[in-house]
């Protein structure tokens, strides 16, 4: 609603330069979509995703026509939340700690969207939306209490409520269900889901095993404790690396974290609804005159669907 000032002491003289704030989540299933899955744009409620299918049935040649096999039509919909963003700023209260240096001088702030500030703020302001935007992908939920997850359904809820194959049975994992994922275990639960992808599947190039943040340095710590030399995790910052043996990446995303559930699917499989592509990132900072305070505002849509829950590997578990 404002400014929160309270946790600062009194103002002594320093620059705004050296202002950090802290680390944020990125939105790498976003990214992953708007790159390589379906993308659907002016969306304002919900939309179908028309899919076909077809079978081929051989038959014996022949001096006649004998038609044979279906052409089915179906359809899975997309339905997009309506999100807004707000928050009003009294900047009177930047005044009296080191955070002045962030003003011009005088009373009165109309040109305040000129500042230095104005950039950190809006920054660190969209990167949190892209982080909330993220676990929502994942977590959305309808029926949630919490008001960060409840505009739209996210994948989770919408594969588990469909076909997925389930990773998480004595079939795959060798042991029964896996309640928990620890260190221990972390690499039978990844192998699990690599057997369980079906074969109809398995050779596009774009299959993903996605994983929690912390599903994910529970694998790093086990393949280096088996002493794989060969296993290479790349660098910090790409939070992927390819399943031992395999050509698939398990890919670190942060809306399952503190979950413990693995999905594995193909990206083209995925799909993301909008009403304008990177809406979220637009927004309108203004003073208010008649309020004499600053305003934020963002307004965007955004939801989320798979188009074959069939092509989908769901291991359900703790960690």
């Amino acid at each position: 609603m404002a400014f929160d000032v309270s946790s600062l002491g009194a103002y002594t003289r320093q620059s705004i330069e050296p202002l950090l704030t802290s680390a944020i989540f990125g939105g790498k299933t976003q990214e992953l979509i708007m790159s390589s899955g379906i993308v659907l744009t002016s969306v304002k409620s919900s939309e179908s995703i028309p899919l076909m299918d077809t079978d081929a049935q051989f038959q014996s040649q022949s001096c006649s026509f004998d038609a044979s096999g279906t052409t089915t039509f179906t359809q899975r919909t997309v339905t997009v939340g309506k999100i807004k963003v707000e928050e009003k700023l009294c900047v009177a209260d930047l005044e009296t700690k080191f955070t002045q240096e962030a003003l011009r001088a005088g009373s009165t702030y109309e040109d305040f969207t000129n500042a230095q500030f104005e950039s950190a703020y809006l920054n660190r302001k969209n990167e949190k939306i892209a982080k909330q935007l993220e676990v929502a992908l994942w977590q959305g939920d309808t029926g949630s209490a919490d008001m960060n997850l409840n505009k739209f359904d996210g994948l989770i809820k919408l594969i588990d409520a469909g076909s997925p194959v389930d990773a998480n049975v004595n079939g795959y994992t060798g042991a029964g269900v896996i309640a928990t994922i620890t260190k221990a275990n972390v690499i039978s639960c990844l192998e699990a889901v690599y057997q369980a992808i079906p074969t109809a599947i398995i050779n596009k190039p774009d299959i993903k095993i996605f994983v929690g943040e912390d599903v994910f340095r529970l694998a790093v710590l086990a393949y280096r404790a088996a002493n794989l030399y060969n296993y290479d995790p790349k660098d910090s910052d790409s939070k992927l690396f390819v399943l031992p043996g395999t050509t698939i990446e398990v890919v670190a995303v942060n809306g399952l974290n503190g979950t413990g559930d693995i999905y594995a699917t193909h990206v083209g499989n995925m799909v993301m609804a909008v009403d304008a592509e990177g809406e979220e990132s637009n927004y309108r900072f203004w003073y208010s005159q008649d309020n004499d305070d600053v305003r934020y505002r963002v307004k965007f849509k955004a939801g989320v669907n798979v188009a074959f829950t069939t092509e989908c590997v769901k291991f359900k578990s703790a960690v």
